[in-house]
């Protein structure tokens, strides 16, 4: 049995003056890619995650979508997400 998991996780300090996201990518339990705002681009941690993450990395399209996501998915959704 093949699994894929993908998470996205928004991080709030101070309200929404300081948001980080961090998404990361599995597969059969173990994690090859990740996104982090705060690096600002992603990360391979296997040998498809290092390919991965330099294809993305290389597409302006999908770094520019990345990079609005904070604002777009985290603070858009900080209301919601916050009791």
């Amino acid at each position: 049995v093949f699994q894929y998991f993908w998470t996205a996780e928004c991080q709030f300090i101070n309200g929404t003056e300081k948001v980080r996201l961090v998404e990361r990518r599995f597969y059969n339990r173990l994690q090859y890619v990740m996104y982090d705002s705060d690096v600002g681009h992603f990360v391979g941690f296997t040998p498809f995650g290092e390919k991965q993450a330099r294809y993305w990395n290389s597409d302006p399209v999908i770094m520019e979508d990345k990079r609005a996501a904070v604002d777009t998915f985290c603070r858009h959704n900080y209301e919601v997400s916050t009791p």
